[in-house]
């Protein structure tokens, strides 16, 4: 539970922007990342982004080399600490990130099944309505644009509403209302759509 605990804090903070280097330089990276991929294939990007990384990592080993053998020290290999570190994941957190994993996909599948054999009319006519609407953002964006505007989402409008909470939880509210007015005079005119007391 610690680690799930800090990652999430971690990621809540970069998204909040708390430590603005932090959160800009990971933001501008995804954003990049997701741009390269509009013009170029996976494999290209992937490919460069390793290309790069090697660029990198040689060019400081031979730098590191020859500045030890100018200065007639052994420091020994620059990376060494990063070579000793453990990556390996253990075989707790394989089995609890793949129970997680099993839950997820289980409870998808539950919820699926639900919707496209009509348990709930009124769930299933939202879900139709829903895909009815993704039929025309696929129109209109593609995956990758969509993703790209998820990460833009994610990165400002956390912020956004942590600064004008107030206002935006206050028109949410009458929407809320609004929607619900509207569901509940649906569910009063379709036979069989009202749901049963829990």
């Amino acid at each position: 539970m610690g680690c799930t605990d800090t990652l999430v804090e971690s990621a809540i903070d970069l998204l909040y922007w708390r430590n603005v280097k932090q959160s800009g330089a990971v933001f501008s990276s995804v954003l990049l990342l997701l741009f390269s991929l509009t013009q170029f294939s996976v494999v290209s990007v992937g490919a460069y982004l390793a290309l790069a990384a090697l660029s990198a990592t040689i060019s400081f080993r031979i730098y590191k080399s020859v500045l030890q053998a100018v200065q007639k020290t052994d420091e020994g290999h620059p990376f060494k600490a990063y070579l000793e570190m453990e990556i390996a994941l253990s075989q707790d957190q394989i089995s609890k990130y793949a129970d997680k994993i099993l839950l997820y996909t289980n409870t998808c599948m539950k919820e699926l099944r639900r919707l496209f054999l009509v348990q709930d009319l009124v769930d299933s006519l939202k879900f139709a309505v829903l895909m009815w609407l993704l039929t025309y953002v696929g129109a209109l964006f593609n995956g990758l644009t969509l993703l790209i505007l998820a990460v833009v989402s994610m990165f400002t409008l956390p912020v956004v509403y942590e600064k004008h909470q107030a206002q935006i939880d206050q028109y949410v509210g009458l929407i809320r209302t609004q929607v619900n007015s509207v569901v509940g005079k649906i569910q009063a005119k379709i036979p069989g759509a009202k749901r049963k007391e829990e």
